[in-house]
This record gives C-alpha cells, structure tokens and sequence, in this order.
C-alpha cells in the first residue's frame, strides 16, 4: 500500500469525512545520473551560501520571499517563511478538502485535469460519511469540484469514483488555462459528409472497452532496458526498426476506406468491398446525327 503523503478531511456541507491523501500513480520510467566522462565519478549538485562562499546543508536551509533588491551588489532583503507557517496558513482549505459544488464531468475541460490521488477513510468513523460520499456522487453521475491548501498554495480539485474509492485530481484553476489562438486554426477547407461519415467508420472499427491491452506498454522504457542490459553484458547494442515515412495523402477518402479496411484485417473482421465510381465518356455521333448537322458554307 503507498504511504500517506497528506491527512485531513473532506468537508461536505456540514458532513466532515477524515481522509488519508496516497499516491494514485507509479512512474516506471528509467532515471539517469549525471557523471564525469572521464572517470565515471558521480556529479552532485552542491548548495553554497554566496555570502559565505561555503557549502550549506540541508538543515541550515530555509525558505524565504525576496522583497526587494535595490541594486544588483547589494544583498536582497529576504521574508523568511517556516514550515510551520506554511502547515498553519489563515485558510479553511489548510487542514480540509472543501467541496464547493457538483458539476457534469463534461463540463470539465481535460487540460485543466491532472496528477490522482487516492483518498482513503482515516479512522473507523469516517467509513460511513464516506461510502455516503462514494454512493451519492455514483448516483448523481457528477463530479465534485473542491479547494485544499498544499505546498504552500490553495489548489483547485476534482472528486470522482473509481471502483468504490474516491479519488482527488488536482486541478488547475481556470486562469491558468491558455485559449487556442487563431494561429492554431487550420486554412478554411471544406469537409464533406462521406469523409465524416468515413471517419466515423474507422473510429468505430478502432473503438475500445479499455487500455488492457500489450499494445499500450511502454515501449521506450523496454527499449531503453535492452540498450542498458546490452551494454552492461558488453552484447551489440539492438538494431532500431527504420520508422515508416507516413504516405503523403492526396485522395483523402480513399486513404479512409483503407484504413477502415486495415482496422477490421487487423481485428479479423471481414472487408468491405468498395465500387470505384464509373466515369463518364463522352458517346460517339452516330452516322445518322452526323448527316442532319447542317454544313458549313
């Protein structure tokens, strides 16, 4: 079970629910360190004081808020701020995770979503208000939007279900988001109805129930281990596939029916079987047309 990174409660109206804050997530990815080419030694980043021109260590540092600096020379007037007044800030988000209302999940755009948390019943008591919590936000088929304090800022979250456990996304607040610029925006072109409805057709064909699937490995994390593996056992390093230039599309319908064909090959589906459209040709005069046009004079 991952460790407790935050306890406090959730506060609901006036129904208070004691939590545990664990980790949702895991990062499986291959870390590097820095080191000295020459002779492999270890690179550390070291803290000096630049008034003292020493080395500091970590209980000799603290956090502080440059107020003013009035040349480059001088030293900066520093507002020193504790631990302790951070974990004590005047809010009442500081100790609770304050719902503050009930929204569709669709209304919440997805760039403002972030890293999950599971929340977890702190002490015997809470388990009743919290299967309330859990089974009511079920129901209601809505998410919560709530404010909590931590890292020394009040944040913006999301309440939702996940398999009988609520789980807490942090949140971005609206100002934070960016709007798409007219830059962003493709030259007018016209789409027609049988491409929507080609693109329909290839996104069913490549629809899924779920990610339990080989396919959604991280394959760059097991690629990197094959490398590291093969130099350590000093094998020749593992050959990289040439990447396939992607075709340049000129008949755009066409490059749909054919990806909806290699959609259901690769899942064993039968093909469709496309009609080219038959081309017009212009009919031959017959003798009898050619003998009643009139004569040039």
């Amino acid at each position: 079970m991952p460790r407790t990174i935050w306890a406090g409660a959730i506060s609901f109206g006036l129904v208070t629910v004691p939590i545990n804050v664990l980790s949702a997530t895991e990062d499986h990815s291959i870390h590097f360190h820095q080191y000295h080419r020459e002779d492999g030694g270890r690179v550390r980043v070291r803290k000096f004081c630049e008034l003292e021109d020493r080395e500091v260590t970590s209980a000799e540092i603290g956090k502080g808020y440059e107020a003013s600096r009035e040349t480059k020379h001088t030293a900066a007037v520093i507002v020193p701020i504790s631990d302790e007044e951070l974990a004590n800030l005047p809010l009442p988000t500081a100790k609770a995770i304050e719902i503050d209302a009930f929204v569709p999940l669709d209304s919440i755009d997805p760039l403002a979503i972030g890293e999950g948390y599971y929340l977890a019943p702190a002490q015997p008591v809470a388990a009743k208000p919290y299967k309330l919590l859990v089974q009511a936000l079920g129901r209601s088929s809505k998410v919560a939007i709530a404010k909590y304090a931590w890292s020394g800022r009040e944040r913006l979250g999301l309440l939702r279900v996940k398999d009988d456990v609520l789980v807490l996304h942090a949140m971005r607040w609206p100002d934070e988001i960016r709007r798409p610029t007219p830059e962003m925006l493709p030259d007018p072109v016209e789409v027609s109805e049988e491409e929507i409805d080609r693109a329909l057709a290839l996104m069913d064909t490549m629809a899924r129930d779920d990610l339990d699937d080989p396919e959604f490995a991280d394959r760059y994390t097991d690629a990197l281990a094959e490398i590291i593996t093969a130099k350590r056992e000093e094998q020749p390093l593992p050959k990289a596939e040439e990447p396939e230039q992607p075709p340049q599309v000129l008949d755009l319908m066409a490059a749909l029916n054919a990806s909806v064909e290699q959609a259901k090959s690769t899942r064993g589906e039968p093909a469709e079987v496309h009609e080219l459209p038959k081309k017009k040709t212009a009919k031959k005069a017959t003798k009898k047309t050619a003998a009643r046009r009139p004569r040039s004079a």
